[in-house]
This record gives structure tokens, sequence and C-alpha cells, in this order.
């Protein structure tokens, strides 16, 4: 029989709408239950690529005994922490506190009141592996919650307090940022690079391609940057059949990964990918900006032009099984191990016939097979991540155009009469969908010269100055000011897996010329961000930008966008007016020409 999650538009929560275990949703009804029957909450987040969150609802949500004991001493809520970021951040930071790492599935413990004393992430069925059962931990859990009530009230509070900004640390003041510290954050994310394999650090390895941006922008580190892209791209968790990136690699030299497919990945990657062809000219790198984005058109894109959210790692209950081969010389300048292809020499392989042949043939084959589950949640935050990514390659490769048009026109149906951005389905909108979108459409307006576009990104703007801003440290919070109330309101700072609301936010408004308000959001970040930098290159892109002298590209139409497509110009920004085109940095304009010539000399002087 079917559960309250059925009822629900998370692919994730409806993995679980028959399991034997009485879930809710997130919601007063919850809550209001526990209260009222004097039960503690247990909360599980995460999502639906998640290989371990399947893992746990088979050996443990869909377990009868199991589900038993739940239902009978506990209120069970299940979250999907990409609907819900707001609650998955809150918490996430409770369980790095009371454990010392974090993941998902998330497993916390709660008090009616939703403050959180005891967590966890994975438990077995059983006792293995020198971790506890999870039968063993409810049964703990329960009986704490009945005989030790004053010390789980207190264990709430003390967490509640250390979350929340009544009782957390005052944070660091302000901190200008000029070349010197910006030269120092360099530095410092340089002395963890990987010079054999690329990347930063030992296994597990994630793509690292907001930090690769910085060092793209700040200068002097051309070699990093362009081994850990070749690196990564020639490696086994780049889809060398399909395109795409998965997650990240379980080892050190980026050959086996996880293989989840994410949209926010290969956003963030294609865009890294385009500006270093831009960069460097090397073909390889536009080679792989434009696989990913046609992936993404073929495989993660919907009818009406949004663009879906996740593959799954597993298929036939097995991970990998889609993009795993056997057998010898698959592919004529590719390697297979464990069942991985990559390529271990010339990365431009690729463009040899027999490799375009030999991948059209693998392609069919592997269509075949059973895909891969996709988690079609269209998230209004990570479209307009993408859409920034397809906005900047439609003008480096003259191409996209109605891939752009149609993913921003979808994003303006998200926003109502009242400027008010919608998530998805019915949950409203967080700082990283207004910031996000508000992104991908100015983007979009520079890409394909439609005014409205702009105009909505200037409207999601406004919105979050009057309904996010942090008035007393600077910055912004995660939930606006009319948003439910938790158990604090949070403001996730880092660059992590995904850019930060605040970074993007600064992003935007440079773009947007809101320059006071953007360094003042950069400069109440960078005390933490100078500490800890290989957690802030979103933040620290933002940063460059703010002390550099960026260029107002000044153009009457779309033709004058192919003099510059392919030049390297990260601190730019374009507008429509005129019929001749002109460059404007600082004060300063150059004369308006109608010479391509002229105008690309003018760019690049």
């Amino acid at each position: 029989m079917a559960n309250r999650l059925a009822n629900e538009t998370s692919p994730y929560l409806l993995q679980h709408a028959h399991n034997p275990v009485d879930w809710y949703a997130w919601g007063d009804e919850a809550f209001a239950r526990a209260r009222d029957e004097d039960k503690p909450v247990f909360l599980s987040i995460g999502y639906s690529a998640c290989h371990w969150c399947h893992v746990m609802e088979r050996e443990s949500f869909q377990n009868e005994d199991i589900a038993k004991v739940i239902n009978g001493s506990f209120i069970a809520i299940k979250v999907d922490r990409e609907e819900r970021p707001d609650i998955d951040s809150i918490y996430m930071q409770a369980v790095q506190m009371m454990t010392g790492h974090g993941g998902w599935p998330m497993s916390m413990f709660l008090t009616p009141d939703g403050r959180p004393f005891f967590a966890g992430t994975y438990f077995p069925p059983e006792d293995r592996y020198g971790v506890p059962g999870f039968k063993r931990v409810l049964a703990h859990v329960a009986e704490a919650y009945r005989s030790r009530r004053s010390d789980i009230e207190e264990a709430g509070t003390e967490i509640q307090r250390a979350l929340g900004p009544s009782g957390a640390a005052a944070p660091p003041p302000p901190q200008s940022i000029d070349r010197e510290k910006l030269d120092r954050a360099a530095a410092r994310i340089a002395q963890n690079y990987d010079s054999v394999n690329g990347g930063f650090g030992g296994a597990p390895k994630f793509p690292p391609s907001m930090t690769l941006d910085f060092l793209m922008q700040h200068g002097g580190y051309d070699e990093i940057v362009t081994h850990t892209l070749t690196k990564m791209a020639c490696g086994g968790m780049y889809d060398q059949i399909g395109g795409g990136f998965h997650r990240y690699s379980v080892d050190a030299h980026w050959l086996v990964p996880h293989f989840e497919k994410m949209l926010y990945d290969n956003a963030l990657l294609a865009r890294v990918y385009t500006r270093a062809w831009q960069q460097t000219g090397n073909r390889f790198f536009a080679h792989i900006a434009n696989e990913i984005l046609g992936w993404v058109e073929r495989a993660m894109t919907s009818p009406d032009g949004a663009f879906y959210s996740t593959l799954d790692a597993d298929s036939e209950g097995e991970e990998g099984k889609f993009y795993l081969w056997s057998g010898k010389d698959l592919l004529p300048g590719y390697e297979l191990d464990e069942g991985i292809l990559h390529i271990t020499g010339d990365p431009n392989v690729v463009f040899t016939e027999e490799a375009k042949k030999g991948k059209c043939r693998l392609f069919g084959e592997r269509e075949k097979r059973v895909r891969p589950a996709r988690d079609e949640k269209i998230l209004s935050g990570w479209n307009g991540w993408m859409l920034a990514a397809f906005a900047e390659a439609c003008i480096a490769f003259g191409k996209y155009d109605d891939v752009v048009r149609r993913n921003a026109d979808f994003l303006l149906t998200r926003i109502d009469a009242n400027g008010r951005l919608l998530r998805h389905a019915k949950i409203n909108g967080l700082l990283e969908d207004y910031a996000g979108v508000a992104w991908g459409l100015t983007l979009a307006y520079e890409a394909v010269n439609e005014p409205r576009y702009l105009d909505a990104a200037r409207g999601l703007v406004d919105q979050v100055i009057a309904r996010f801003s942090d008035d007393e440290n600077g910055g912004f919070f995660d939930t606006p000011v009319d948003h439910e109330k938790l158990i604090t309101r949070p403001k996730d700072l880092f660059d992590n897996a995904t850019p930060g609301g605040n970074s993007v936010m600064a992003d935007v408004l440079l773009r947007h010329g809101r320059i006071d308000l953007a360094k003042r959001t950069i400069e109440s970040i960078f005390p933490i961000a100078e500490r800890y930098p290989s957690g802030f290159g979103h933040l620290l892109c933002a940063a460059e930008w703010s002390i550099g002298r960026p260029k107002e590209i000044v153009i009457g139409g779309r033709e004058f966008l192919k003099a510059f497509g392919d030049v390297y110009l990260p601190h730019r920004t374009i507008r429509y007016e005129g019929t001749s085109a002109h460059v404007c940095v600082g004060q300063t304009c150059s004369a308006p020409t109608d010479d391509p010539a002229v105008f690309r000399q003018s760019l690049t002087s």
C-alpha cells in the first residue's frame, strides 16, 4: 500500500511511497503529531541519484521489522535535499557538528520542535564493519528519549544555539579585498595541486570547476588549469561515449566515478571548458564543452525547454551498469580499465575518424541497455546555472540560440505577477533560485538580445535585496524574510558542490552595476574565504571582478558577437544599443566603429 509520499512530486520521495514506513513529507502535520504523541522525529534526507540512499531504502525502509520500530516510536519525515536545500543546510551543519562528517543519506533525530539531538548518515540494517545497525540505533534513541529526556532537551538546545545567530560566535568583521589577498588565496589553493593527476589532493576527487575558473581569471596558474581540465576529460569520470561528467572520482586519477550525473556539475564544467577554450585556443576544451551541452540537450531537456536535475548512478540495481564495457580494443586510442573507457595518450584522438565512428557504434549499442532513472524535478536555480553555461557557449560558439531562448522563456513562467519566483512544484524560491535565475537571464540577454530577460533579472535582484538581505552582517540569507520558520535562518556561505547563493548574487550585482552592495557581500564573507579559499571558488571569481577593470561592450546587434566570441573576457558585460560597437572601461570609451576587426582590437588592447 502507498503511504503519504505517493502524493508528492519529488522522484526521491516517490521512491519511498510504497515503504511500510509511515512517512510524512516535511510540514506542520508531522511536527504537530510528534508534539501530540510526544515522540521524537526521525528525519531522513537524501536525493534520487544517491547510491547509498537507494541502499538504505532497500535494506531498511522496505524492511517490515524496522518499519514497525520506526512507526511505533518515531514520527518519520522524508526530505529531498534538492527540493529543500534550506532544511538540508541546517541539519547537515548539525550532523557535521555532532559526528565530524556529513553526507547522504542523512539520518537525524529531532525533538518535536525540530531541534536535533542525535545524528548519522548511512546505517546498515544490522551491525556491520564496526558500524552500528539501524535497528540498534533506533532502539537506543527511543530508549534515550524515554529515560533521559532532560539530556535530550539540553543537547537539542545546545545544537540549536550553535546553529543559530543568537548563540553562534559573531562573524569576523568585513575585510576589504586587494590584489595581494587574492594572490595569497590563489597560492594557498595551488599548494594542494596534484601535479601528476591534476586536481587537488588525493582520493576521492571532485571536479574543481569554480576553483579552476578563479585560477584562470587570476592568472599565473595556466599549467594547473589546463592539466587538470585535460586529465578530468580524459578519465573515466567523463562519459567518453555519451558526454557529460559523473559526480566524482573515487580514486586520485579520475578513473572510477561515482556514476550519478548532476545538472549542476555539468553546468559549471561546460562553462569552465568554454572559457578555457577562449583562453587557450585548445580545441579539445571546445570539444568537451560542446559534448557536455549536447548531452544536456539530448538527455536532460524537457519538451518545454527546461532542464531536468539528475541521472541515477544505478540501473538494474547495479551502480554504473549502463556505462561499463567488456572486451578489448573497443575504441582506437582508448583504454579499458575496470570496465571503464578512458584516454591515456593524446586527447586529440577524439578528432580521428576511427574514434568518431567507434563512439557512434558504442553509443548505439549502449542505447539498447536499461537506462539509469532520471530525476525530472526542474529546479529554478539549477536551470539558471545551466542557462548561464548555454548563454556563454552561445556567444563563444555561435550556436544554442534556441536552447537559450526556450529555457529563459520557461524560467519567466516561474515568476508571478508580484515578482516572486517558484523553485519547484509548490516550493517558493530560495536565494539559490533568485540568484541563479537572475544570473542565467542576464547572460541570456547578452547572448540573444532579448531585453525582457534583462528586465526580469533586474526584478529578481530587487526581490533579493528587499527580502533576503542580512542588514546587520552583509550578504544574504538563504531564505526570504517571509519564509516558514525553521529552527534557524540558514546562511550558507561556501561554494561546495554548487556555488553559494551569496557568491552568485555578488556576481549578479556586479553585472547589474550594484557595485557597493556587491563589494559589501564579498567583503562580509572574505575573512572566511581567505582562510579556506578552496571552498570559495565562485566568490573569489566575483572578488577578481570587483577589483579589476571590467569592460562594458556596447554593440548594435548580435552580428558583433562573432568578433569576440573566441576572446577570453571573464570580466565584461554586453549591452545592445545603437548600430555600431564600442568598448568602455571605467569612464573611458573607445570610438564607435562598424568594422569588426577594429572592434576586436579595441577589446584586446
